[in-house]
């Protein structure tokens, strides 16, 4: 692999599959502003359900990060023993068909948190398999100097879509609304005026984007790493189970990575609440604010969403532009999320939503910079055939923590002033990253020569351990 040169055309191949996947996750986050506005005006609707609103919030939160979690060792496993594309290709297919029988359910009337809750898990675990097979697969189609635009424009899939998709769900979520009132001439007559709100608009349009992007792969050529560990007849000699081994004793064995890993775990500890923090602040810290300035709940939020949408796209494109640090990289990712805990502080502290906006702007604008640095850490030191099984145990360490803290934020949210826990969270997050600026270890992160010592003498260890075990009687 060290000697892998990807296809002539392979950044095209790149912004087409670029593309496609970021008009899918533009309908994922469709689904994903009906399924908070469906929490916040029908399930838990009362002032006083701010427990149990919390509590739901949260569930849907752990729905999502725990099964990918746990499916990630497995998922990145399976992206190295498989064909990329065709694992894109499946999982996209299958989440489109869960988004269809997810319209249904509304559409019917039948949606409660349980189903949900169960739909959510399916996804999400497929979502593992897709995001193990595309994050290693765009490293096989652009060149060396070409990763630094392709990590940054990774890092705004999520933005460019937040950008629109929550202003465009509050408008779909009203069309039946507007229907009923002959507001909307073209839906005075049909079925749409019979629903309850446009919460299956926005998830029937999460299904095309799916099946699109599905599609489109079909007419793409995505290499595949080819293992350097096959068999004579083309099987894997080590199991599946040895692949989710090898990841973690990859990582073990070079320390500053783990360090890495372990600031990055702390700072979804921190930041993971934001998802179940964030609805309530808009609920009930800031309701009197967004009211006076005449603005409902929906708009509030899609408000909010677009903007921190924005600030994501604005620091993908700067970093996309520059290119990032060439060297010590792990500076600009300590001092990215600092500052990342500095706009939290400021966001659980502002009286106002326009304030409470321009923060999370901030926030979400530092935020890519921390993680293209990171990936591109990554990126040097793990050859592309191990970076499905190495990349996978990653996310697992760094994302370990975030179910703990979504699941306690569910239970502090309900009780506590939300402000006040997001400041405290943020400051939080400042000592802890500001401390890893003098981690010696951390800082070695980017040595190769330093990091492949490591794992030499580890092994050099190793072997000794087990000769000495087999020379006692």
């Amino acid at each position: 692999m060290q000697d892998y040169t990807p296809p002539t055309n392979g950044f095209r191949t790149f912004l087409i599959v670029w593309a496609t996947q970021s008009i899918s996750v533009f309908g994922s986050a469709l689904t994903g502003f009906a399924i908070n506005i469906w929490m916040l005006t029908t399930l838990y609707p009362l002032p006083e359900q701010k427990p149990q609103l919390a509590g739901a919030l949260s569930l849907v939160s752990l729905a999502f990060a725990i099964p990918a979690i746990f499916a990630a060792p497995i998922a990145g496993a399976w992206a190295d023993r498989h064909d990329r594309k065709r694992i894109m290709m499946a999982t996209d297919t299958f989440s489109g068909l869960i988004s269809i029988l997810l319209l249904i359910l509304v559409a019917a009337q039948q949606l409660n948190l349980a189903l949900l809750l169960v739909l959510i898990v399916a996804f999400a675990a497929a979502n593992s398999f897709h995001t193990a097979a595309f994050d290693t697969s765009y490293v096989m189609l652009v060149t060396k100097d070409q990763l630094p635009r392709a990590n940054g424009m990774m890092q705004t899939i999520f933005a460019l879509s937040g950008i629109l998709s929550p202003a465009f769900a509050a408008f779909l979520l009203s069309i039946p609304a507007l229907a009923r009132q002959n507001d909307v001439a073209l839906f005075t007559t049909g079925a749409l005026a019979g629903l309850k709100d446009g919460a299956p608009l926005a998830m029937g349009i999460d299904a095309l984007t799916f099946f699109l992007a599905a599609g489109a792969l079909v007419f793409l050529l995505i290499p595949s790493p080819k293992r350097t560990d096959l068999g004579s007849e083309g099987a894997p000699r080590k199991s599946l189970w040895a692949d989710v081994r090898f990841g973690v004793v990859y990582i073990w064995q070079r320390r500053p990575l783990l360090w890495l890993l372990a600031t990055f775990a702390a700072v979804n500890f921190f930041l993971s609440p934001i998802g179940v923090l964030m609805p309530l602040l808009l609920k009930f810290n800031l309701a009197a604010d967004w009211q006076a300035r005449g603005l409902t709940l929906e708009s509030a939020i899609a408000m909010l969403s677009s903007v921190m949408a924005l600030g994501g796209i604005t620091g993908g494109v700067v970093v996309s532009v520059w290119g990032g640090l060439k060297k010590r990289r792990v500076y600009g990712v300590l001092v990215s999320i600092i500052l990342v805990g500095v706009t939290l502080i400021f966001v659980g502290s502002a009286p106002w939503i326009y304030a409470v906006a321009a923060a999370f702007f901030l926030m979400q604008a530092v935020t890519p910079a921390a993680n293209i640095h990171s990936q591109a850490i990554w990126q040097g030191q793990v050859p592309p055939d191990m970076q499905g099984r190495v990349f996978a145990v990653r996310r697992v360490i760094a994302q370990f923590a975030a179910p703990i803290s979504t699941a306690l934020a569910g239970l502090i949210g309900g009780l506590f002033d939300p402000g006040l826990v997001l400041t405290i969270l943020g400051a939080l997050n400042v000592l802890i990253c500001g401390a890893q600026l003098f981690n010696p270890q951390l800082l070695h992160v980017e040595d190769k020569e330093y990091l492949d010592q490591l794992a030499k003498q580890a092994e050099l260890a190793k072997q000794a351990e087990l000769a000495q075990q087999a020379q006692i009687p």
